[in-house]
């Protein structure tokens, strides 16, 4: 009999020991919010795949196109034969655009690749070498966005110097005791001391951090930033790989601002469970790079497009925009209330827009002082008790809350109730 123990025996001996597991079991089956385990338990997936999942586990609409493109072909090469899923997906992404004017897509498989692609077209279009990140990001783990993810430990760690041109500025958030003013203040003294904005060919930036602790981007921050780039020549480039497509209750995260970037990258819940990933921007900075200097042999894979529309489709016909802030608002009332309790970890900081919710496990309350140590308790308590839960966060102590936004009612309040137990059960 297949058990969790067994295969992780064989994890061990066959998988290289750099691909990090969360947790010792493994999936057997999956449907909408539930997964069940080789053994036959059930979780409850407030995990979704990192912000894969909006659309849920198996959605019968992304199925059912993905076997139709099956029937069909499943690979060519966009670079040899070309085919219309791709076309009609960077048409309907261009669509979305949130800017004005003209936009151009292309498509990719990991996010990762969305965002090294959006860094090269900068260059082309600028002409100019650097790039400016933020403290606490995480852009990806090839060697450019190694670089450009503001955490050492895991990413960097033994990988030796990142690639030359990246710099970094400190991002607001509470428990860094950074403000606007203090990122601010740090771009312009980066600008004195280690590249003059003439060389800078893009400020990248997630609406919301995702490792970094689902801290979202200032508005203040991100006018700023606007108008700096506008000044400066610079393309400002929104990182949406996991604030895109409903989670944070707007199609992408960038438009809680009203500032409108030049370029966006786009994956994770983009093709429903299948690799894909993108890059959306105005049409002339697209236009930058030379034909055959960009792509993939397998970037804009047939199935994974079909699957992509298909995503498109649900997230307009079942609502799941507004879906997502009803979600978002249940688990702030939820969790302002396990606040409250004398029994359970001590809490801060609830935050997030849409379904894209975090809070911070925190030495006593009243504070910000950080506890991983019980932070990763709340982590396997919440498991044992049958819910998938994950962490993140600059100090690791960060709860974040990721449920597929096509996730019922009834699942939802369940999953919040086995968070509470959790949060109860790691304070004994």
């Amino acid at each position: 009999m297949t058990t969790n123990t067994t295969l992780l025996a064989r994890r061990s001996a066959a998988v290289a020991r750099g691909v990090a597991t969360a947790f010792p079991v493994f999936a057997g089956k999956a449907e909408g919010a539930e997964i069940w385990d080789v053994e036959g338990r059930r979780y409850i997936d407030f995990a979704a795949g990192i912000a894969v999942l909006n659309t849920g586990h198996r959605h019968p609409k992304v199925i059912a196109a993905a076997k139709q493109q099956l029937d069909a072909y499943t690979h060519t090469a966009f670079q040899v034969l070309p085919y219309e899923p791709y076309v009609a997906l960077c048409e309907r992404l261009n669509a979305l655009a949130p800017f004005s004017g003209e936009a151009k897509s292309l498509l990719f498989s990991t996010g990762a690749e969305a965002v090294e692609n959006a860094i090269k077209i900068a260059k082309a279009a600028t002409g100019r070498p650097g790039i400016i990140a933020f403290a606490g990001s995480f852009h990806g783990r090839t060697a450019m966005t190694m670089a450009l993810t503001g955490k050492v430990a895991p990413y960097k760690h033994k990988f030796g110097l990142s690639p030359a041109g990246v710099f970094h500025v400190p991002f607001p958030a509470t428990p860094l005791d950074v403000d606007v003013s203090d990122a601010l203040r740090a771009l312009q003294l980066l600008f004195r001391a280690d590249i003059a904005p003439s060389d800078v060919a893009a400020i990248i930036i997630e609406p919301v951090q995702g490792e970094g602790g689902f801290w979202p981007a200032p508005t203040e921050l991100l006018a700023e930033l606007r108008k700096i780039c506008d000044t400066h020549g610079i393309v400002l480039i929104a990182d949406e790989v996991q604030t895109g497509f409903a989670r944070t209750g707007k199609m992408f995260g960038i438009e809680h601002s009203g500032i409108e970037p030049d370029i966006i990258t786009v994956a994770k819940a983009l093709g429903g469970g299948f690799p894909l990933s993108g890059v959306i921007g105005r049409a002339a900075i697209m236009d930058a790079a030379e034909p055959g200097g960009l792509g993939g042999t397998y970037a804009g894979n047939p199935v994974a497009c079909a699957a992509a529309l298909a995503v498109l489709d649900i997230i307009k016909d079942e609502g799941l925009v507004a879906r997502a802030n009803e979600i978002g608002a249940t688990m702030h009332a939820a969790l302002e209330r396990m606040s409250q309790r004398n029994d359970a970890v001590p809490m801060a900081s609830i935050r997030g827009p849409g379904a894209m919710v975090a809070f911070d496990i925190v030495t006593r309350r009243g504070t910000n002082t950080p506890d991983a140590d019980t932070t990763k308790r709340v982590v396997q308590a919440a498991l044992g008790h049958g819910l998938v839960l994950l962490s993140c966060g600059v100090f690791g102590n960060t709860i974040r809350l990721l449920c597929p936004l096509t996730i019922s009612d009834a699942q939802l309040k369940e999953g919040l109730d086995l968070l509470e137990r959790a949060l109860v059960s790691a304070n004994a």
